[in-house]
């Protein structure tokens, strides 16, 4: 069994992978502060929860774009499993190809999920990643990672809302029955989420034609994803596991060299 820890700005998720299914996923709050005992307290859980042993992994692979709780989190894991966690960053075999100004500026978030995708189907891709910021990442049929849009995440955009303003309440994420709110809560909620679909179509759209690929497969994933997914043609599928199916990938490709 391979454990895959996706670390994200909003949440930790770990998926226990075996036979490359996800059998069992967990989340935890990333910016909550823990020490190494913490977080071998969570995995304990997560593992007596799931019905699986410690011994029954085998190794361990990491995807992080928060820096600072890497040392709590590896020596979490060392000390429960009694293994180095395999970390994707420099020098880890990925499969693909990195075309853009700045490779370093590519977060191993979005690497895993277009490996994964690129992997999968074959062919050219657009992943939209609906986390605390939605990515739109387009992966050519040759394996490249080419473009990607980045636009504030759906929770940013209804937490701005309620922030910025003096009698606005916070709402709960969801389609209201009609575009026409009857008060201020249907109204906000209107206003985030149907304005959000246009952003989200708006912008497929918009790189489907200036990329000249109208084929092109667009995967949703992420906590809010499947909100808009099931409110617009232009996402093909929703997949929840992308990124532990990228990680374990990319593990497969780098396990004899660790």
């Amino acid at each position: 069994m391979l454990l895959t820890v996706d670390v994200g700005n909003t949440n930790i998720a770990f998926g226990f992978m075996k036979n490359k299914k996800v059998v069992a996923s967990y989340r935890l709050i990333t910016q909550t502060p823990r020490t190494s005992d913490e977080y071998v307290m969570c995995l304990d859980s997560f593992c007596k929860t799931g019905g699986i042993k410690s011994k029954d992994v085998e190794d361990i692979i990491i995807s992080s774009v928060v820096p600072k709780i890497m040392y709590a989190l590896t020596s979490g894991i060392i000390k429960f499993f009694g293994k180095e966690p395999m970390i994707i960053g420099p020098g880890i075999k990925t499969g693909i190809e990195l075309h853009v100004e700045n490779p370093k500026e590519v977060g191993a978030d979005r690497i895993v999920d277009c490996v994964a995708a690129y992997n999968i189907h074959k062919r050219s891709c657009m992943i939209v990643d609906f986390g605390t910021a939605t990515t739109f990442d387009y992966v050519s049929d040759k394996g490249e990672f080419r473009h990607t849009v980045i636009a504030p995440g759906l929770g940013i955009s209804a937490n701005a809302l309620t922030s910025q303003t003096a009698k606005l309440p916070e709402i709960e994420i969801q389609k209201p029955a009609s575009i026409l709110g009857k008060n201020t809560i249907t109204g906000m909620q209107a206003g985030v989420v149907y304005g959000y679909i246009g952003l989200v179509e708006y912008i497929i759209k918009t790189m489907k034609k200036e990329l000249n690929d109208p084929d092109c497969y667009v995967i949703a994933t992420g906590g809010l994803g499947k909100v808009i997914t099931n409110e617009t043609d232009e996402i093909d599928e929703y997949d929840p596991d992308i990124a532990y199916k990228g990680m374990q990938i990319i593990y497969s490709k780098n396990k004899t060299k660790k």
